[in-house]
């Protein structure tokens, strides 16, 4: 039971502003959201709120934070510590911040519940107040004290039940909203290719600073990083396999998806010489590089088996100058367990050469479950750089980890309700409405959950590579499997919730889905079904309006 924190990583002022924050937060349920050094401005005056409750069911309760030794005297309220003493005001502080919280609420359009049950309150953290404690501004259920803070939640919901009002408590769409409205409304721009570019630009920073992860595992052998959508895991792939070929290791970049392959293909293309890995593509392209026979798309057993025992038996007579110092694997939860003994045999040392493996767990897409057969050192990405804050938000319910958005504010997810069965049709119209908007056809993508759209089959009639090279040279917005997308990205992303082949993957595969836009997200789809595979925190997300 622990609330949800805004920001991630808030900075505290003082250590009891800390102390208080983590005891409430640690107390308080799930479902609640803390909002912690909120600053509010207006033409009169500038104020920061030190906590924010938002708690569904209970209301909102703007929480002014002092620490030191607090008394009361002469009506005056006073701080000691640290060789002063001083003159405070907390609970106008409170009340002001209150008030500053309410006439920001009904000022935002995003906001549609009237004014919300809410209490302003002091804690004093390392003050002990006697039970009978009273002041004109202050009765002693509105302070909390040291002596509260093993109970600061009760404390906290035992003021929103005393305040004598008829108004409704938040619902908990309304604290979605609420948080939705604290994060600001992004600045529209009206050259839409400008920023775009812009956009990928900043996201492409703050990927390039993940390489301090990378920094930090140098002369680790064997790694396996791991992180939700939109962390930067195949830009972290891509730069340590850069690294090694650099340092002059002979290096194996693999994936299972042939769209991936194909983009981490061009990505290295642009590289020096001398910085691109050996081989590049997917695990199974590379046993049939090495002579193993193709077989047919719908013949599961070579894939899953026979391809990757005679790549065994082959990586054993391949000279050594053709096997690899290192392995590098992108997307590495799509592998089975029969293909991890061909991995470690393209080393030239089985035993301690190089493996660095990146994967996201919430993205087991296929019917299989496959974990590496050699010991590797965990790492965790808790960042989220890609994906803006409104379109992160659609799928933070269904990542493993709670991860922290550094994508920027954004505009609202859209969502448009239809029966599964005419999510292709609704897609379709939506991909054709961004298109008249002004978006760029390269930067729309139209993915389906089910069936593929008739585009794509039409196109992969044509062939697996003239298909993928849709995605970077066609004419036309690219239509896609959720499946064959992951890994991939971009900027507008229309989502057809067609329904979904095996319902035991489905829950990952609308994770996929939701989090493959950069920048616009528009769902088509059944709310009900959308309810039963995601649950109710997806919907509440697609349907806020923000």
């Amino acid at each position: 039971m622990t609330a949800r924190v805004f920001p991630a990583e808030p900075v505290f002022e003082s250590h009891a502003e800390r102390e208080f924050a983590e005891a409430l937060r640690t107390q308080l349920p799930d479902d609640a959201v803390m909002v912690c050094g909120q600053r509010f401005s207006d033409r009169r005056e500038d104020r920061e709120a030190d906590i924010i409750v938002a708690w569904p069911g209970f209301g909102i309760a703007v929480i002014e934070v002092k620490g030191g030794s607090v008394y009361l005297q002469g009506g005056e309220w006073r701080q000691s510590g640290g060789g002063l003493d001083k003159q405070i005001r907390p609970v106008e502080q409170a009340m002001r911040c209150k008030h500053l919280l309410r006439n920001y609420l009904r000022q935002d359009r995003r906001w549609r519940a009237g004014d919300p049950r809410m209490v302003h309150l002091v804690a004093l953290p390392a003050t002990v107040v006697p039970d009978d404690f009273s002041a004109p501004d202050a009765p002693r259920w509105m302070v909390l004290d040291r002596t509260d803070l093993p109970h600061a939640a009760a404390r906290v919901a035992s003021a929103l039940r005393q305040y004598e009002t008829d108004i409704e408590p938040p619902t908990a769409g309304d604290v979605e909203v609420l948080v939705d409205c604290l994060a600001g409304v992004g600045i529209p721009q009206q050259d839409l290719l400008a920023q775009l570019h812009e956009r990928e630009a900043e996201c492409d920073l703050l990927t390039r600073d993940q390489a301090r992860v990378l920094d930090m595992l140098e002369g680790n052998r064997r790694v396996e990083i791991r992180g939700g959508a939109g962390s930067g895991k195949t830009w972290l792939a891509l730069e340590k396999a850069r690294r090694l070929a650099l340092a002059g290791e002979r290096v194996a970049v693999m994936c299972y998806s042939r769209g991936l392959a194909e983009f981490l293909r061009r990505r290295v293309a642009t590289w020096r010489p001398r910085e691109r890995p050996a081989y590049v593509g997917t695990f199974h392209g590379l046993g049939i590089d090495w002579g193993v026979p193709p077989g047919t798309d719908d013949d599961s057993g070579y894939w899953e088996h026979r391809l990757p025992g005679q790549m065994v038996t082959l990586a054993r007579a391949l000279p050594e100058g053709e096997r690899f110092d290192a392995v590098v694997i992108d997307e590495a939860q799509d592998f089975a367990e029969s293909w991890w003994p061909a991995v470690v045999a393209t080393l030239r040392s089985p035993e301690d050469g190089q493996l660095y493996v990146f994967a996201d767990e919430g993205q087991r897409v296929f019917a299989r479950q496959g974990r590496p057969t050699v010991a590797l050192t965990p790492i965790s990405l808790s960042e989220n750089l890609r994906n803006t804050k409104q379109i992160a938000g659609t799928f933070g319910s269904l990542t493993p980890t709670q991860m922290r958005n550094r994508g920027g504010n954004g505009v609202p997810v859209r969502f448009v309700p239809c029966a599964a069965e005419d999510a292709v049709g609704a897609a379709d119209d939506a991909a054709d409405a961004l298109l008249q908007e002004g978006w760029p056809h390269e930067a729309v993508a139209l993915l389906t959950t089910y069936h593929r759209h008739p585009v794509q089959v039409e196109r992969q009639g044509d062939g697996q590579d003239a298909y993928w090279k849709t995605f970077w040279e066609g004419d036309d917005l690219f239509y896609g499997h959720v499946l064959g997308f992951k890994g991939l990205e971009r900027p507008a992303v229309v989502l057809a919730v067609n329904g979904f082949r095996d319902e035991a993957r489905a829950r990952e595969m609308l994770y996929v889905g939701l989090s493959r836009a950069r920048d616009l997200l528009v769902v088509c789809g059944d709310l009900e079904l959308i309810r039963r595979v995601g649950g109710e925190a997806v919907v509440r997300r697609l349907t806020s309006g923000s």
